[in-house]
């Protein structure tokens, strides 16, 4: 039966910590509790798709600090292989919206189902993965969602989708650019049997040769998942002891012709040619040269590690945490011309 908690505290449920009220949290642990929680908002004044908000793991979260009317906290639980049948190439998997996605992560390898290594200690939920389209280290879970079931919080219906209709990109989805419509419970995943370690990624490749490993001796999935928490740990805060929300900015893609002007006066700038023909720069490299890392403005300011991450020193709000968004992206586009946009959703 779905449960109604009056005046939440929602605090504890975003890992920047900032402090916000909802005036009813409903908790999703079910299908059939994911239909009452929309017969619950069809039956409030204003209650139409968009008038809720849905929360995972609260990872990708700048709550401003307005109290909110309705928020859905999806706690669906479960993970199974669905095709028993023997292959020599894949396996496909299926978890609950609600499953702590890093666990979910371990729990593949650890049946011997690789395909996810790359996206290991990646805070939040399994159902929150392709709203945000979440992606580490030459990997995004675009490329291993084979589809996904969603309750259209405007009709009550269920509707499965697959990989194409999700229209997946860069950070982003359907689901992202309709905020408040799909409650995601269910995520299949396509995992390949005949698995090659990813290892394009030069951070990661430098981390698994420390370790001795290269083409003559490969690392198994467990140990490309160990190399990659080993960075995620050494690079982001912990949010329990310092809240963030992971990177805050998108790395941005600029014209080709724009890139190779901003080289000739900075020629140390990272990019990375995209199949469009445009250039990805790296985020953290601009607003690091622009003076921010380790910086503070007030209770929040840029890691210390990665000035990518934005991070609450504690007290802030979400009015600080906009406030510092936007000073560092005028200082970047004042040296670079180059606007950033932000990975997180402001609610």
């Amino acid at each position: 039966m779905l449960s109604a908690q009056i005046d939440a505290d929602l605090t504890a449920l975003n890992t920047f910590g900032l402090p916000a009220r909802a005036r009813y949290l409903l908790r999703v642990r079910s299908e059939e509790e994911a239909r009452q929680a929309h017969v619950f908002l069809a039956g409030r004044p204003g209650g139409v798709p968009g008038s809720s908000v849905i929360l995972g793991g609260g990872s990708n979260l700048v709550l401003r600090g307005e109290p909110l009317d309705i928020v859905l906290k999806v706690e669906i639980p479960g993970r199974r292989r669905l095709d028993e049948t023997s292959s020599s190439t894949s396996v496909l998997v299926e978890a609950g919206a609600g499953e702590n996605w890093h666990d979910f992560v371990r729990w593949t390898l650890d049946q011997g189902w690789p395909g996810l290594e790359n996206l290991s200690f990646i805070p939040g939920t399994v159902g929150a993965a392709p709203v945000q389209n979440i992606g580490a280290y030459g990997l995004e879970v675009a490329e291993r969602i084979e589809s996904l079931d969603a309750l259209d919080l405007a009709s009550g219906e269920f509707r499965q989708f697959d990989s194409a209709a999700c229209r997946f990109d860069y950070r982003d989805s359907v689901f992202k650019r309709q905020p408040g419509r799909w409650l995601i419970t269910a995520v299949r995943f396509r995992l390949p049997l005949d698995w090659q370690p990813l290892t394009r990624y030069g951070e990661l490749a430098c981390e698994l040769a420390g370790h001795g490993f290269n083409d003559s001796s490969p690392p198994s999935p467990l140990q490309v998942s160990d190399a990659v928490i080993a960075l995620r740990r050494r690079k982001l805060p912990d949010p329990a002891e310092l809240g963030s929300a992971g990177s805050f900015f998108k790395n941005p893609a600029i014209e080709a012709g724009r890139c190779a002007a901003l080289l000739t006066a900075h020629p140390d700038l990272p990019h990375y040619p995209q199949s469009d023909g445009r250039e990805k720069l790296a985020a953290g490299w601009l607003i690091e040269q622009c003076g921010w890392k380790g910086r503070r403005l007030g209770p929040v300011g840029c890691h210390v590690q990665h000035a990518l991450v934005l991070v609450n020193h504690g007290g802030a709000t979400g009015a600080d945490i906009l406030r510092l968004a936007a000073s560092i992206q005028n200082d970047v586009f004042r040296r670079f011309g180059v606007e950033l946009e932000p990975e997180p959703v402001f609610v």
